[in-house]
């Protein structure tokens, strides 16, 4: 058995049919709906966290992949955690990060959930990126796939966290004509973490944008802000469908 097999059947073992199809029905996985045709086992977050956590220091970068490709979304994520959890690792030599970041860049399309996005793009391309050469960000921005315009936006996270978020402003400004809803909310998120960190650059950004933002992403940009200022910049503009 290899690697990934017996990570796999370890999961497997904890697949719980009752929560799979709730999860099923909350990851939106009817035809038309953005995780349509993703299948679940039922098992939560901190239980693949567990089976990352155990498997991340025995298990190579290069095994990681089969459980990337897998047709189970927790099966994914768990591949995911391991490529987070490697990378993070202080003992991990950075032909080793490259290789993590070079395994997550060449397989996006394993990575097709917003939860798939948001509990690995920060670890590993933010992380990557940061005081680098980012315009990977700005191709997956300027992509027709929303799920390549969500890591761009979300793994700017790691930046914000290292008091950066001119990459962050840059790139919320270009995704303002977004109709993704789960892109809204990213960038929204994502203007929301920077201005608890530099409001007067926040209030800027929405000085100069907050009449043409989507309304879900204003919502989201200035949910940390007192009652008056939010319902001042609500009444900008006219809402946008």
């Amino acid at each position: 058995m290899t690697k990934a097999e017996e990570i796999r059947a370890e999961i497997t073992a904890l697949a719980n049919p009752e929560k799979a199809h709730v999860l099923s029905r909350f990851f939106k996985t009817g035809e038309g709906e953005y995780g349509y045709g993703d299948k679940f086992l039922g098992i939560t977050v901190p239980q693949i966290r567990s089976v990352a956590k155990r498997h991340a220091a025995t298990i190579r970068t290069e095994e990681i992949h089969p459980l990337l490709a897998d047709e189970y979304h927790e099966t994914r994520l768990c591949a995911l955690l391991l490529l987070v959890c490697k990378y993070s690792d202080k003992k991990t030599e950075p032909e080793e990060r490259e290789q993590i970041f070079r395994t997550y860049t060449e397989n996006t399309h394993y990575i097709n959930n917003w939860d798939l996005v948001d509990l690995s793009a920060p670890g590993i391309v933010g992380a990557h990126l940061y005081g680098k050469d980012c315009r990977l960000l700005y191709r997956y921005a300027d992509s027709d796939d929303m799920w390549k315009q969500r890591i761009a936006i979300v793994s700017t996270y790691t930046f914000i966290r290292n008091g950066e978020n001119t990459h962050t402003f840059t790139l919320a400004e270009k995704l303002l004509g977004t109709k993704e809803d789960l892109i809204q909310k990213a960038a929204g998120w994502m203007l929301r973490e920077a201005g608890k960190r530099d409001k007067p650059a926040l209030e800027k950004f929405l000085s100069g944008h907050a009449c043409n933002m989507p309304r879900t992403m204003l919502r989201y940009a200035i949910e940390k802000f007192p009652e008056d200022e939010r319902k001042y910049y609500m009444q900008l503009g006219k809402p946008r469908k």
